[in-house]
């Protein structure tokens, strides 16, 4: 079927859906904990990922992993160090937490580039930056105040490697865009799951998932991540860069609903203010650009 440029739209709002439901479906979890939840989610996501890529891509995906640039690997890299903290900082605090400390990536993206690349930054991205920047740290002051608040502060620091490692990722992946190597991202995704899953495997022992708790994991392995990472590759193709920023805010709206709604999961004041100030941000700084290219 063809991706047209609406239903493009439309898949890209399925997948942040699909994105979104980490969270609550963590909190149904029964004995899960720490690193044995990310090993279990990133092994499920290798495996539905060797299936699913040789449908898409022939079985010769493999042979260019294994003849792979080190581009590739180091965007491997960036995929498990985000495969990991991500779920670890689900464990360790709030959804609200993660997902907002998770939408400042593009902007950190941008100062990368502008550090690594060289790339400009227009004015209104740098007053964006300055504005979540501002954001996350009312966040960090509502819950260093708060009683309890180490693994809250935890949680959203372990967070921060996300869109950390999100960056470095991207920045790679243009470098190499600008001196003429083409990076397929879904290959380097399964290339993260491996490394992530072999690395947290020793850290997940004993295990103490319950057959519901994996699952679950399995689950969000095929459903949260393999499946929506390679639907957006299609979408990456026919919406314009400020459409998938845009379009990928969502994830932060429907994830906290979802947990919210599911998971009784009310985000605090600080939460909301400081999540409030990063999303404006993001909104503010993708309509202009969206406009200037218009």
């Amino acid at each position: 079927m063809k991706l047209t440029h609406s239903r493009a739209v439309l898949l890209m709002v399925a997948i942040t859906l699909m994105w979104s439901i980490a969270g609550v479906v963590t909190r149904q979890l029964e004995s899960a904990r720490s690193f044995e939840v990310t090993f279990w989610r990133s092994f499920f996501t290798l495996l539905s990922l060797l299936v699913i890529l040789p449908v898409f891509q022939g079985r010769e995906v493999f042979a260019r992993i294994r003849h792979g640039s080190r581009a590739l690997w180091i965007s491997g890299v960036c995929w498990s160090v985000m495969f990991t903290a991500f779920m670890l900082a689900l464990t360790l605090t709030s959804v609200a937490n993660v997902l907002i400390t998770l939408a400042v990536g593009p902007l950190m993206t941008a100062l990368f580039a502008r550090v690594v690349i060289g790339h400009r930054i227009a004015l209104r991205t740098w007053v964006a930056i300055v504005a979540a920047g501002a954001g996350i740290g009312w966040m960090f002051g509502g819950q260093l105040s708060a009683s309890g608040a180490g693994p809250q502060v935890a949680g959203t620091l372990v967070a921060l490697f996300v869109p950390l490692a999100g960056a470095i990722n991207w920045t790679v992946v243009q470098r190499s865009q600008a001196q003429g190597e083409k990076i397929d991202l879904v290959p380097a995704v399964m290339v993260g799951a491996f490394i992530s899953s072999l690395l947290t495997l020793p850290l997940a022992f004993p295990f103490s998932a319950t057959p519901h708790d994996v699952a679950l994991l399995a689950m969000l392995g095929l459903v949260q991540l393999a499946i929506p990472c390679v639907l957006s590759v299609r979408c990456a193709g026919v919406l314009k860069a400020p459409e998938m920023a845009l379009l990928a805010l969502l994830e932060v709206i429907f994830g906290i609903l979802l947990a919210w709604l599911g998971a009784n999961e009310v985000p605090g004041p600080s939460v909301l203010t400081g999540g409030a100030m990063v999303i404006g941000a993001l909104l503010a700084n993708e309509l202009l650009a969206w406009r200037e290219r218009a």
